[in-house]
């Protein structure tokens, strides 16, 4: 990582911008440990936490969101004259996706910024299923808003522990998400038997 610091350092809120926003496209970057790292930078004093909070979402946001558009020009054009040799992947089933991302998906747009590769791979298929772009930006965005302020937040409160802190949050990663599904299913389906229960038989 000292390449990394060595290159905030040099580049300031700017070199976090673009740093962040290619690795939420899926770059090679560690996109954790270096909201980690800003976020101990700015408790010694050699960046703000204001400007990083606000850098960081922006790069987060853009970066998702090119994912978004690269996915809804992708899916149109598989779906495009050589849609007949990819099986896989037809009307019938991006509408699907689409319905599934109107009704239960699209939570996974916020939960998904906590998995690497997921983040990348969810804004790409709800922008192959174009789900709608307020829907988009409401929930994509606003994950951005908590994952970069969860990890510029430990950064800044554990200070030269973030790189242990980081490796512990490493190895438990499968866990943290898992309760977290678990903990967004349990709150669908409450929300599911309450409006049906609201409905009545």
């Amino acid at each position: 990582m000292e390449a990394y610091g060595q290159w905030l350092s040099v580049h300031g809120y700017g070199g976090l911008f673009v740093l962040l926003a290619a690795g939420v496209i899926g770059l090679p970057v560690p996109d954790e440990a270096l909201l980690m790292l800003a976020g101990y930078l700015a408790a010694r004093g050699t960046l703000e936490l204001a400007p990083v909070l606000l850098v960081a979402s922006l790069g987060s946001t853009c970066g998702i969101t090119i994912n978004y558009m690269v996915g809804r020009g992708l899916g149109g054009w598989l779906m495009g004259k050589n849609a007949a040799r990819r099986q896989w992947l037809n009307a019938v089933r991006l509408e699907r996706v689409r319905c599934w991302f109107d009704r239960v998906g699209r939570w996974g747009l916020t939960i998904a910024y906590f998995v690497p590769g997921v983040r990348h791979l969810m804004a790409l298929v709800a922008g192959m299923a174009k789900l709608r772009w307020p829907v988009f930006t409401l929930f994509a965005y606003s994950g951005a808003l908590v994952w970069t302020a969860t990890f510029v937040g430990l950064g800044y409160g554990v200070g030269e522990r973030w790189q242990q802190v980081l490796a512990g949050l490493e190895r438990h990663r499968l866990m943290i998400a898992a309760v977290a599904a678990v903990a967004l299913a349990a709150s669908l389906t409450a929300r599911w038997t309450n409006r049906r229960k609201a409905v009545g038989p």
